[in-house]
C-alpha cells in the first residue's frame, strides 16, 4: 500500500484563514492520497518570504507575492481571498506632515502583501516603510509616518483611533478595472503531481463548507489564534474575507487575478 504523501502547509492566524483551514487540519474533512504536517501559522509576510525561499509545499500568500512565485508554485482555485468593499486602507492621522503628498513616508504591512502593490499601482514612486500590519497604526498615532495602508482587522478599528482614510485602495482597483480584489491565495508546489493539486483544492473547499455549517463549532479554534480581537470584529473579517471567491476564484475572480498581475508587470514590480 502507498504510503499518503506527507505535505507541509502553512497560513495566517487571522480569522478569515483559521475559519477556512479549521476542518482540515483537525480533521473533519479528508484529504485524499496526502496527509498534512501540523500547520505553521505566521503572518502573511513572512510566509510570502517563506514561499520565495520555497519552505511550504501548501501556503497562505499575498497575490503580490504570487507574481513572483509563478515559476514555483501552482495557484489553486479554493481559499483565496478576493472580494468587493474589502481592500487595503490608504490612512493617515490628524498631524502635520509635508503638504506635498510625494513627500510623506507611508508605512506598508510587508513589501510583497497586495497593499504594498496597489500602493505602488495608486500613487507609484511612494516612500515606504515596511512594518508589521499590527504596528502601523501604533506608528501613525506616534508620528513615526506620515500615513499607512492597514489590511486585516486594522480596517475595523482605525477611526476609534482618530486616524483618517485617504483612500480605500479596493474601491479605487474596482473603479479602475470594474473588478473583485484579489488578496490573497493558496498556492502548490507545481513539483507534485497533479492528483495532489486538485485533492487539496477539493478538501479546502470542503472545510469551507464544513465550516459554514457548524458556525459554531469551530469558534474555539479561530479565538485561540484571534485573542486580541473583539468577537465582533472577529466575526465581520471573516465574513468580509471568506466568500463564494473562496471556494472557487471563479471566471471573475480569475480575470482579476490576471489583470493584477498584468499592471504588476506594466508597473516592473514584478517579471512577465
Amino acid at each position: 500500500m502507498t504510503k499518503p504523501t506527507l505535505l507541509s502547509i502553512g497560513y495566517s492566524p487571522c480569522p478569515n484563514d483559521t475559519y477556512i483551514f479549521n476542518a482540515l487540519v483537525n480533521g473533519r474533512v479528508e484529504l485524499a492520497g496526502a496527509r498534512l504536517a501540523p500547520p505553521v501559522l505566521e503572518d502573511v509576510e513572512t510566509l510570502n518570504e517563506w514561499a520565495l525561499k520555497g519552505k511550504l509545499d501548501i501556503t497562505k500568500v499575498s497575490f503580490h507575492a504570487y507574481g513572483h512565485l509563478r515559476q514555483q508554485y501552482q495557484l489553486l482555485s479554493s481559499g483565496a481571498a478576493l472580494g468587493r468593499n474589502c481592500g487595503p486602507l490608504f490612512i493617515t492621522g490628524p498631524y502635520a506632515k509635508p503638504a506635498d503628498p510625494a513627500q510623506w513616508r507611508i508605512a506598508i504591512p510587508g513589501r510583497y502583501t497586495t497593499a504594498a502593490l496597489l500602493l505602488q499601482l495608486f500613487r507609484p514612486g511612494s516612500t515606504v516603510m515596511v512594518m508589521r500590519f499590527d504596528r502601523i497604526m501604533d506608528a501613525l498615532s506616534a508620528g513615526e509616518v506620515d500615513a499607512g495602508v492597514i489590511i486585516h482587522e486594522s480596517r475595523f478599528t482605525y477611526q476609534e483611533r482618530g486616524l483618517v482614510c485617504i483612500q480605500d485602495l479596493g474601491e479605487w482597483w474596482e473603479q479602475e478595472t470594474s473588478l473583485p480584489i484579489p488578496l490573497g491565495c493558496i498556492i502548490m508546489r507545481k513539483n507534485l503531481d497533479d492528483h495532489l493539486h486538485r485533492a487539496v483544492e477539493m478538501a479546502i473547499r470542503k472545510s469551507i463548507e464544513w465550516a459554514d455549517a457548524h458556525p459554531q463549532e469551530g469558534l474555539s479554534y479561530i479565538r485561540s489564534y484571534a485573542q486580541e480581537i473583539e468577537p465582533e470584529v472577529m466575526l465581520s473579517h471573516i465574513n468580509l474575507y471568506v466568500n463564494d471567491f473562496s471556494k472557487d476564484i471563479g471566471a471573475d475572480g480569475a480575470e482579476a487575478i490576471k489583470e493584477l498581475l498584468r499592471r504588476g508587470e506594466a508597473a516592473g514590480l514584478f517579471a512577465a
